[in-house]
């Protein structure tokens, strides 16, 4: 399996996922206003959170890259999560985010997915990354515009129409 390195921002620890973390993860799931922009039909319930949870966690084993947890420093709270990911038809290397809705607006998306955009580059040799992302998801748009990505495109997963943003790698104003 492979082992998930820590990422540390200005204010977060990115780092592998734990069985314990099903509590939190669970609960930011558990929220209709989470859940919905991820394609979910409402809030998720805790088998649905645990499914999602572990194809994150796998995809670390698969393809040696995927999506961290987001504990802030200061405090140890998880507040979300943020990373990488290219599963089997997705048009792209992707970086997504996904943060409890108590923590939306503090800037802790676009900070982590800078931060999996440069692991990306650095690490994984990419030139070019992508979010997937519902029209209607003004609040991830915003985001990845913040990132610098731009539309590109449309696609099509299962029964959602999804806006391709895109951007070349690294990011303009990385470090």
């Amino acid at each position: 399996m492979s082992r998930v390195p820590e990422l540390r921002t200005e204010r977060l620890l990115m780092r592998g996922w734990l069985d314990d973390d099903l509590d939190w993860f669970g609960r930011m799931m558990g929220d209709p206003a989470v859940a919905a922009p991820l394609g979910h039909d409402g809030a998720v319930d805790p088998p649905q959170a645990w499914r999602d949870m572990a194809f994150l966690a796998g995809h670390w084993a698969l393809k040696g890259y995927g999506h961290w947890v987001l504990e802030t420093l200061d405090t140890g709270e998880c507040v979300g999560r943020a990373g990488l990911l290219r599963p089997e038809g997705w048009p792209d290397l992707e970086v997504g985010w996904t943060i409890a809705r108590e923590h939306w607006g503090k800037g802790y998306a676009p900070e982590a997915a800078r931060a999996a955009c440069r692991y990306a580059h650095d690490e994984l040799g990419a030139r070019h990354i992508v979010s997937l992302i519902l029209p209607e998801n003004v609040n991830s748009i915003r985001v990845a515009e913040k990132l610098g990505e731009r539309i590109e495109g449309s696609f099509r997963l299962r029964e959602f129409d999804l806006r391709i943003y895109g951007a070349d790698l690294p990011l303009a104003g990385s470090p």
